[in-house]
């Protein structure tokens, strides 16, 4: 099912928004400066192109280690990164989201795109995983508490 979502997904729309974060990535890449988040624009590109099975998940989560955030640093990279890239490619994805929900096989389409825009606003401290180690994840984190 999964290789079937992905397949529509790519030939419906999920091209266009994988592109546009290889052209951010292009771009960061071009600057020098933006070389760390060119490397993530890749990353997140292919997720964009084939998400279904995969889900963005903070690094911290997967290291389950509380010491292990994006700082400060990391803070004002997301900030940086919302500024030059982040909004457009969030409001890309708001927009193909409203494409897909005007029918109703495009809802869960619309559904994915609208999980996307969290990363496109602030992809520094995320980590793409299987949905599998994903809700391993989520488990081990709710038996925690």
């Amino acid at each position: 099912m999964r290789l079937l979502g992905n397949i529509i997904w790519f030939l419906f729309g999920g091209v266009f928004m994988g592109l546009s974060w290889w052209f951010f990535g292009l771009m960061a890449l071009i600057s020098i400066v933006g070389i760390p988040w060119a490397k993530a624009c890749f990353v997140i590109g292919q997720f964009t192109f084939f998400p279904f099975g995969k889900e963005a998940i903070s690094r911290q989560m997967l290291h389950q280690k509380e010491d292990i955030g994006t700082g400060t640093l990391g803070f004002i990279g997301n900030v940086i990164w919302l500024v030059f890239a982040g909004i457009w490619l969030a409001i890309g994805h708001i927009l193909s989201a409203c494409a897909c929900a005007i029918t109703i096989i495009g809802i869960p389409f619309a559904i994915q795109h609208l999980k996307l825009i969290g990363i496109s606003l602030a992809p520094i401290g995320m980590t793409i995983v299987d949905k599998e180690v994903a809700d391993a994840l989520y488990q081990k984190g709710e038996e925690l508490k």
